[in-house]
């Protein structure tokens, strides 16, 4: 996770609880008395947001110490401590609310991903985000996805080319947008297309794609995609897979499974802050 864009955020996550002033923590708590709080799971889970604890709480004052239990990554269960802060008492009632919701939501996405990494059970078929993100979260919302194990597909429209159904409709044809794309882009820029029939593959792979999506697809139809693509071209299946039909995909050979309710369906963990 990129620090410097981890602190602005939470910075301004943080103003924007604040606002002028916290009056309620100010009117009954001196500037400098300390004390001691823990964080504790009160649901089993996958944990997500160790940094944003301490940078956290750090951007309030600098004097905070953060003990942590349990790493990015790691599973806990219900009742277990996973940090004990200490510093100002003031401050800690400043950041718990904007921490927790960070780390809530962060480890319900780790958790919800690596429970689809579990279902699918594939030593070849990775399970991948999409750009159905939290507008403002989404560096928080992909790391999350990769502490549940889970992969990062492209962070948003700069970093990967994906021609989808509507570029195609606007455009005429695979071909020409294909064509189209190459005379405009960078050799280390990688190119994605969708596709929803035999006929789009086939024209995706005489365009000779970087990457070819199966949209919307069963498993029958995904296996045989896979089958006629060359090996060279990175296949993806989304849309419509979800943890009732999920597992359905695991000898599909497919080489990743996109799922965009890793991040827009996740329902946050409960953790709570509480005086020790």
């Amino acid at each position: 996770m990129n620090e410097l864009k981890l602190y602005k955020a939470l910075k301004q996550f943080l103003i924007e609880d604040l606002g002028e002033r916290d009056i309620s923590s100010e009117a009954i708590f001196p500037e400098h008395e300390q004390g001691m709080a823990v964080l504790t799971a009160k649901e089993n889970g996958v944990f997500s947001g160790e940094k944003i604890v301490a940078a956290g709480f750090k951007l309030l004052d600098p004097t905070f110490e953060i003990q942590p239990f349990i790493r990015d990554g790691q599973s806990f269960s219900e009742g277990d401590e996973l940090a004990i802060i200490k510093g100002p008492v003031r401050y800690i009632l400043q950041g718990e609310r904007v921490i927790l919701n960070l780390i809530q939501r962060m480890s319900g996405i780790a958790t919800l991903t690596k429970k689809a990494v579990n279902i699918l059970n594939s030593n070849h078929t990775r399970i991948c985000d999409t750009r159905k993100t939290t507008p403002g979260l989404r560096m928080f919302e992909k790391y999350a996805v990769r502490c549940g194990g889970g992969f990062n597909h492209r962070f948003g429209l700069h970093d990967g080319v994906m021609i989808k159904d509507n570029h195609i409709a606007f455009c005429g044809s695979i071909k020409e947008a294909v064509r189209k794309v190459r005379e405009q882009i960078g050799h280390m820029v990688k190119i994605e297309v969708e596709i929803e029939t035999e006929k789009e593959l086939i024209e995706a792979i005489e365009a000779d794609v970087d990457i070819i999506m199966f949209d919307n697809c069963t498993p029958m139809e995904v296996k045989r995609f896979v089958h006629l693509t060359p090996s060279h071209i990175i296949t993806e299946a989304s849309g419509g897979i979800d943890f009732h039909n999920l597992a359905d995909y695991r000898d599909t050979n497919v080489d990743y499974i996109s799922l965009g309710m890793l991040t827009h369906s996740v329902k946050s963990l409960d953790i709570s802050l509480n005086v020790k």
